[in-house]
């Protein structure tokens, strides 16, 4: 270990800051800026700032329930074979196995409240995948933290 990983645990208590990631951890993973929230053994939270023209494609979690709180902007969401839209105040809930994901196709940013349960080894993979600029890579590296995405052009419209 570097010092930098991420040990996951009991939930310490403390205040993570407006604008600030928790333990000051940022990630930038193709695009998107993701700041660390809440981490411990039973879920692990952050915060997205998503450029417009940006998303994730769709993958499944198989061990994870996903949620966004939509703070800012509108997502563009896939749901297990639905698109849907998610604005501020909104929250969209993915059961674990749900193939799912999330875009912004606006022309302002958007930013949510993005938590799963369990932690599982999201913050780990988020770690692996800072300034990444591979896509390839990003799919490899996901599949072996227990994050599936769908082979290209199986969801028509991502």
């Amino acid at each position: 270990m570097t010092g930098d990983e991420i040990v996951l645990g009991p939930l310490p208590k403390g205040i993570t800051l407006a604008g600030e990631g928790m333990k000051k951890k940022v990630w930038n993973i193709l695009g998107h800026t993701y700041f660390m929230k809440a981490a411990s053994d039973s879920s692990f939270a952050f915060e997205t700032l998503d450029p417009p023209g940006t998303g994730v494609p769709p993958h499944v979690h198989p061990t994870q329930d996903e949620h966004i709180y939509v703070l800012e902007g509108v997502f563009t969401l896939y749901l297990d074979g639905d698109w849907e839209t998610a604005g501020p105040g909104d929250t969209v809930l993915m059961p674990k196995n749900l193939p799912h994901a999330y875009y912004n196709r606006s022309e302002e940013v958007t930013r949510g409240l993005f938590w799963v349960s369990p932690a599982g080894r999201l913050a780990e993979l988020f770690d692996k995948l800072h300034n990444l600029d591979d896509p390839a890579e990003v799919v490899r590296l996901s599949a072996e933290c227990d994050v599936q995405f769908l082979p290209p052009g199986s969801v028509e419209g991502a």
